[in-house]
């Protein structure tokens, strides 16, 4: 406040201030490994992502978190500025180069402020967004931060944008359920594809290039962004297992016979303990791969609890996890118990009359993940169009969508193994 009474800013202050965070933030992004190369590095020191995130302060909006863009008239959050951590993992997987042509999926402004720098002046960059809102807000926000060379579109990504294709690479930074036909139709020869794509609930984030009529994956990185709008919004199938704060989330298929759930969770849990453990800070990325791959009723459990104790089993000092399988009128998800300092051991609580099988069915995979996959290789990736004939596929998981057929393998693995089971609880 100055002597005649005004609040007066000080720019000067504010740039210092934001310059100090962004480079604490590229610091920590490269020593955490999700910065890898020269040219992502020297995009996230170019770019002021407070100038795409106005509204927040400094601070949040240079942490390793997401920015807030916009939330529907129900409170559920559309539009975001992803984590820095997601974007870096996106670039580095897109391997973007000079003066190549990019499309951009899911518009902030920021991200498509980045690929302008790797490509350079010579290079091209599209960014689109199906609102109005958002494709407005990143035009002026690219136009303030001194990137007027990006062009802003808004259209249902659906379909791409035919008339400049083929692009050189295309980034998907929204959730998608799908790939269009048109995604893949609109990458040049020896382009590369990003895309979040979501199966049976688990999104990873999957680099995919063109061969022949499918593309292959060339990379994978855990990832969460907001679902997809327009022509490739995709609805979940929820059912309800106690009022409303238990429910399984089918993403892809159903159900055949939902009533054979009704009054599950009345039954006594049982549960089943695989024997393998991991440190509660160690993250387990291919586990629920394994699950969703190895298991055909997969599907995520979906908990309330703001309103008390939803009720489900687990051990003192465990908890359960979001990853559960149905078997026709039963079903169980994967939890853990303490098992010494800092370290649980995974197992799975079931219900109903066959939940202690179920539970031994999550267990086992527990223990394929633990033999073959804890360490080593995830799964291939590909997409194939959705007539593509059964003995054309790989072998492997497959996965049905609207316009293609999503192919999961895992490198071949040793024998399957026969551990002890506990025989079943007394009831």
């Amino acid at each position: 406040m100055n002597k005649k009474g005004i609040i007066v800013t000080d720019v000067t202050s504010d740039d210092a201030r934001a310059a100090e965070l962004r480079e604490a933030l590229v610091g920590e992004l490269v020593a955490g490994g999700h910065i890898k190369t020269a040219a992502v590095e020297a995009a996230f020191r170019a770019v002021p992502r407070h100038m795409f995130a106005p509204d927040a302060p400094l601070e949040k909006a240079y942490a390793q978190d997401i920015v807030e863009v916009k939330r529907n008239e129900h409170g559920v959050l559309i539009s975001t500025i992803s984590a820095p951590q997601i974007q870096a993992l996106q670039l580095e997987q897109a391997e973007i180069g000079l003066g190549m042509r990019v499309l951009e999926i899911g518009s902030g402004g920021f991200n498509a402020a980045l690929i302008a720098e790797i490509v350079g002046p010579e290079g091209q960059v599209t960014t689109m967004d199906i609102d109005p809102e958002v494709t407005s807000g990143a035009r002026r926000f690219l136009d303030s931060a001194g990137y007027s060379r990006v062009r802003v579109i808004t259209a249902d990504a659906e379909y791409g944008l035919e008339n400049d294709a083929p692009f050189d690479r295309i980034l998907v930074t929204v959730g998608a359920w799908d790939i269009p036909p048109a995604w893949r139709q609109q990458l040049a020869k020896g382009g590369r594809l990003v895309v979040p794509l979501r199966m049976k609930g688990v999104t990873r984030s999957l680099a995919l290039e063109r061969t022949n009529d499918h593309l292959v994956s060339v990379s994978q990185g855990e990832c969460g962004f907001v679902p997809m709008q327009g022509s490739g919004a995709h609805d979940e199938h929820l059912w309800l297992l106690r009022d409303k704060k238990v429910g399984l989330r089918f993403d892809d298929g159903n159900l055949d016979e939902p009533h054979l759930l009704d009054g599950v969770l009345a039954t006594k849990p049982a549960a089943a303990w695989s024997g393998v453990t991991v440190l509660r800070s160690e993250p387990f990325p291919n586990l629920p791969l394994r699950m969703l791959t190895a298991l055909p009723g997969f599907c995520k459990l979906s908990v309330d609890a703001s309103e008390g104790d939803p009720g489900l089993a687990f051990e003192p000092g465990g908890r359960w996890f979001p990853w559960a399988t149905v078997e026709g009128d039963s079903f169980a998800y994967l939890s853990c118990r303490p098992s010494g300092e800092g370290v649980v051991e995974f197992g799975a609580h079931g219900y109903g009359p066959h939940g202690w099988q179920v539970a031994n069915a999550i267990v086992e995979q527990v223990r394929v993940w633990d033999r073959d996959y804890r360490n080593g290789p995830s799964p291939d990736f590909a997409v194939w169009p959705i007539d593509t004939p059964d003995d054309v596929l790989p072998a492997g998981a497959v996965i049905n969508k609207r316009h293609t057929r999503v192919t999961i393998a895992w490198p071949e693995a040793a024998e399957p193994s026969h551990g002890q089971v506990a025989p079943p609880p007394t009831q």
